[in-house]
């Protein structure tokens, strides 16, 4: 059960929690949007470091929307990507300038600044998910069940 009533602004679980500014939620709702639409950054990259964050942060709700990551290690700019991303999530102060040196072989200085801002964004999302208690059976999207990727 979430921690917090849902109120009817917003289309999903995680915006009727959220909705209860509807100014946090337009704002959140733009934010998110810019983060997925406007970038230099490849959407499926985007999608794999999501993935990559909803385990790291064990956010149900984020996990079943599209299960583990998937993509081959070959990728080395996906890899990269959820490797910092789990890096970030585990503990983000840990993040040396080595790690930013690693990136720079496969990402701009622009692609690492939006790479960084998306990952801040998702961490909040997904933990701010995890506190609320929004569970596996709100999310409507849901392409697996959590008892089959845990």
């Amino acid at each position: 059960m979430v921690r917090i009533k849902f109120l009817n602004n917003g289309s999903t679980p995680f915006e009727r929690l959220i909705g209860h500014n509807t100014d946090f939620l337009k704002k959140w709702n733009d934010l998110e949007e810019t983060l997925w639409k406007k970038t230099l950054l490849d959407t499926d990259l985007l999608e794999q470091v999501r993935r990559t964050m909803a385990f790291g942060n064990g956010c149900e709700y984020c996990m079943v929307k599209g299960g583990k990551p998937d993509f081959d290690e070959s990728q080395m700019k996906i890899s990269t990507a959820a490797a910092f991303a789990e890096l970030f999530c585990i503990d983000h102060r840990s993040v040396l300038d080595a790690h930013f040196e690693m990136l720079r072989e496969y990402f701009s200085d622009e692609e690492i600044s939006e790479l960084c801002v998306f990952m801040a964004f998702v961490n909040a999302s997904q933990k701010l998910g995890k506190i609320l208690h929004l569970t596996e059976e709100l999310q409507a999207e849901a392409v697996v069940k959590l008892k089959d990727i845990e």
